[in-house]
Parts: structure tokens; C-alpha cells; sequence
């Protein structure tokens, strides 16, 4: 797995189209900047909220927040948080970093590309060397 980016907190808040504020999380992946609500991702990591909106970050005299960009979830196995990025693919942060951001022990998390699976094996002619065809009349 490679570095893609990371996440962050940095206290600010963002307005989303009805004009509310939202305190955020700020992710910076590939370049590009998303956020995603603190309440939803305090619900998502307790376990009553099972999909978190990724939404576009727009800084325009103020933070906004733009179109769903993405959704994340809490891991199978409880240890990551999961974003899966509409156009950019899939990618995870650890958990227990995450905590420590949303506690406010650390500043950053580091966020990291999942290896996208290979395509599949096409299907391969699987005879034996020297085997022989037999035809059979129905």
C-alpha cells in the first residue's frame, strides 16, 4: 500500500447547502481536498451509523461543503476506516489514528491506496501435454 494522503482536524467549520455549520474533518487525497462531519464519523465509529458521507471541500471565503464525493464505513474487521472515492478509488486510514485525531491527541493521520485486485486470469487451455482428444457421436 502507498501514502495517498491524510487526514485532519483542524477545528474549522464548513456550511453545507441549507447554511448549517458542521464542525470536519479536512482529507487531503491525490491532491484534492474532502471533508467529512465529525458527528457522522463519531456515529460511524460507534457503531450506530453503518455508510459516512465523503463531501467535496470548497474554501471560498469560508469552508463549504460541496457534492458527496465519496462513502466510508468502518472495516469488517473494526481496525480502519474504509473511503471508497467515486472517482479515485478505494482507500483506508487506521482507526486507532483516527481516534486520537477526533480526541484530539494527534494532529494528522496518515491515509493509504488500496491496491485495486487484478483483473481475472483469462481461461487457460489446462490439457496435459500428449493427451488425446477422444469424439463422441450423440
Amino acid at each position: 500500500m502507498q501514502k495517498a494522503g491524510y487526514i485532519r482536524r483542524t477545528g474549522c467549520t464548513a456550511a453545507d447547502r441549507d447554511g448549517r455549520l458542521n464542525e470536519i474533518l479536512e482529507m487531503h487525497i491525490m491532491g484534492d481536498r474532502y471533508a467529512i462531519r465529525l458527528a457522522d464519523l463519531a456515529r460511524g465509529i460507534s457503531g450506530r451509523q453503518v455508510v459516512i458521507q465523503v463531501e467535496e471541500l470548497i474554501h471560498q471565503w469560508g469552508y463549504y461543503l460541496g457534492n458527496t464525493s465519496g462513502l466510508a464505513h468502518v472495516s469488517v474487521s473494526g481496525k480502519a476506516l474504509n473511503i471508497e472515492l467515486f472517482d479515485k478509488g478505494n482507500f483506508t486510514v487506521s482507526l486507532i489514528s483516527l481516534r486520537s485525531i477526533v480526541y484530539g491527541r494527534e494532529r494528522l493521520a496518515n491515509i493509504v491506496r488500496i491496491p485495486e485486485k487484478p483483473a481475472s486470469i483469462p481461461w487457460k487451455d489446462r490439457r496435459l501435454t500428449g493427451q488425446q482428444e477422444i469424439s463422441a457421436l450423440v
